[in-house]
């Protein structure tokens, strides 16, 4: 995907919500419960960082997620 085509994508899906999302966020963001939401970031699917006990999701992994993510 260009970059120009993921500016584009990032200033029209999810709007509502800040750069940087918590769990609860994502899994508001994806429709999806808390233990796929974990499963998803365990896996790697969606980049996350571990601050303290807390994982911080930045907004473009969650689209790049949405995306590509395979049924």
């Amino acid at each position: 995907m260009t970059k120009a085509k993921i500016n584009e994508l990032y200033g029209v899906m999810f709007t509502e919500y800040p750069d940087i999302v918590d769990m609860n966020q994502l899994q508001k963001m994806l429709g999806i419960g808390r233990k796929l939401a974990y499963k998803i970031v365990d896996e790697g699917l969606i980049q996350a960082v571990k601050i303290g006990n807390a994982f911080r999701i930045a907004k473009i992994s969650v689209i790049d997620y949405a995306l590509n993510a395979q049924a």
